[in-house]
């Protein structure tokens, strides 16, 4: 498997330490699974499943606001 080598300042890498280690995992694969996420972005399993799930009748679609209630824009 290829390497990587990466050049952080040390307040970053005690956040990627703390998160591993919450993780409980090593550093190297905490990070690989960061970067896969970042450039191959996925639902979890199941995702699609959860359309139309909320039976709250409290839970609806808000209201239509009109284009006139925007602030007014600078004009380019």
């Amino acid at each position: 498997m290829p390497q990587i080598s990466l050049y952080i300042d040390d307040k970053t890498l005690k956040k990627v330490q703390n998160a591993a280690k919450q993780h409980h995992t090593s550093i190297s694969k905490w990070v690989a699974e960061q970067l896969k996420m970042k450039v191959d972005p996925s639902y979890p399993a199941h995702f699609e499943e959860l359309f139309g799930s909320i039976k709250d009748i409290t839970f609806k679609e808000p209201e239509e606001i009109h284009l006139s209630a925007d602030l007014p824009r600078e004009s380019l």
